[in-house]
């Protein structure tokens, strides 16, 4: 198979297009052959490489994938040939405790498609049938595709961590990212009143078009945390979804109301935080971790999706074979919603 794989760490540049053996489903599995996949800040992380992370190279990211069953492993029960799917990156061993209970991201031998095994840059990959969810006919691959990863991860923060109420403030910390536009887009469903912080006009127009109703460009404010804890009517808001992280984690704890819900979701800013303790005992924060969600989370959001009651927003397409340029404009910040890769 044609797949966009590194076989050292590095920038964009160790990213080449590979001739590989097309993998083969073992039992209960499925093989998809791939039409779209998308992009996440995990692909770029994973292929900087980071210590102790240990992949077996040639490796290829994407987390994100949607296109039609090819084949079906020894005893896989899920969709049959030629359906059209989306995949769950979500990799949870199915016999944990966890697992058991349906809590399957909370899997002890957790893994995400893309980071710690092959992923969607190819023409095929292979993934337990139960992550596979039929597609409408119809719907395209690329906006299953690009919904995945991202809205997964919005809906399990906002819901089952955050547990947002209707009429509850709730600020979202960049405009035009993944997971901000599905987080914004899942806070209006949810019937909050959602604050944004973004760094450029054109991103605050797309942030305002998906529903936001307030906007604080951080470009034009000195402190975009006192700018938001004002416009709450200085009381602070209720529920802050920050994947930031470096640099706005101490800001966020700053813009919550008193019991505010900070919810951090990655580090696109950095790992390292250095947070004055008495917001968080002073204010009573709660201070809540997320990463993806489980496959219930999945079948509940994506169902929204093909009703048309969220929308992923794609910024560009690239082919498969300019996954690297792909990745650039990622790293530089400049994407308007999720990027996409075409897979012949």
């Amino acid at each position: 198979m044609r797949a966009v794989a590194f076989d050292q760490h590095g920038g964009p540049d160790v990213l080449r297009v590979m001739e590989l053996p097309d993998p083969e489903p073992g039992p209960s599995k499925i093989r998809v052959r791939l039409t779209a996949a998308a992009l996440n800040r995990v692909d770029l992380f994973t292929r900087n490489g980071w210590p102790g992370l240990k992949l077996a190279l040639p490796h290829i990211p994407g987390a994100d994938g949607a296109g039609t069953v090819d084949q079906l492993g020894e005893g896989a029960s899920g969709p049959p040939v030629g359906t059209r799917v989306v995949i769950d990156g979500n990799l949870g061993c199915r016999e944990c405790a966890a697992c058991r209970a349906g809590r399957d991201n909370l899997c002890r031998s957790w893994n995400l498609l893309g980071e710690t095994v092959r992923g969607t840059y190819a023409q095929y990959v292979v993934v337990p049938a139960e992550n596979l969810l039929p597609l409408p006919s119809g719907f395209d691959p690329h906006a299953a595709a690009a919904a995945s990863l991202v809205f997964l991860t919005a809906w399990h923060s906002l819901i089952a961590r955050g547990r947002v109420e209707r009429g509850e403030k709730v600020l979202i910390v960049g405009a035009s990212g993944g997971v901000n536009t599905a987080s914004i887009q899942i806070a209006k469903w949810l019937g909050a009143e959602v604050f944004v912080v973004g760094s450029s006009r054109e991103k605050l127009m797309l942030a305002e078009s998906l529903g936001a109703d307030h906007l604080i460009d951080r470009t034009q404010t000195e402190n975009w945390s006192k700018a938001a804890f004002e416009a709450a009517g200085r009381q602070g808001m209720d529920v802050i979804v920050d994947n930031v992280g470096a640099g706005s984690l101490p800001l966020s704890l700053r813009a919550a109301a008193k019991g505010g819900r900070i919810l951090t979701v990655g580090n696109t800013g950095g790992p390292i935080i250095e947070v004055d303790n008495r917001l968080i005992f002073g204010k009573h924060l709660s201070l809540l971790g997320s990463t993806m969600g489980t496959i219930s989370d999945f079948r509940q959001v994506m169902q929204l999706i093909f009703e048309g009651k969220l929308h992923p927003v794609i910024d560009r397409t690239y082919p498969l074979a300019e996954a690297a340029d792909a990745q650039r404009r990622l790293e530089a910040g400049k994407q308007m919603g999720k990027i996409t890769l075409a897979i012949e």
